[in-house]
């Protein structure tokens, strides 16, 4: 089952939002709400998501289901 909720935690003062995630794209940007922070993904990462929280974006979680086709995150078409 996919989990479109996500606890992103700042890195730079510790705050954690819990936060919808979008399932048609990739959040590049997050203003965190403690301490106004732009985060933005890890190199190699598609998303603040997948930097920051504690569940990994939808494209992400449904590449890693069972029978899915591998692929990059959020690639176009």
């Amino acid at each position: 089952m996919m989990e479109l909720r996500s606890k992103i935690t700042c890195p730079a003062c510790g705050r954690q939002e819990t936060e919808t995630m979008p399932t048609d794209a990739c959040q590049f940007f997050y203003d965190c709400k403690g301490c106004g922070t732009v985060l933005r993904p890890h190199p190699g990462d598609c998303c603040v998501f997948c930097s920051f929280g504690d569940v990994p974006c939808p494209p992400v979680q449904e590449v890693r289901l069972p029978g899915a086709a591998a692929g990059p995150c959020c690639a176009t078409s």
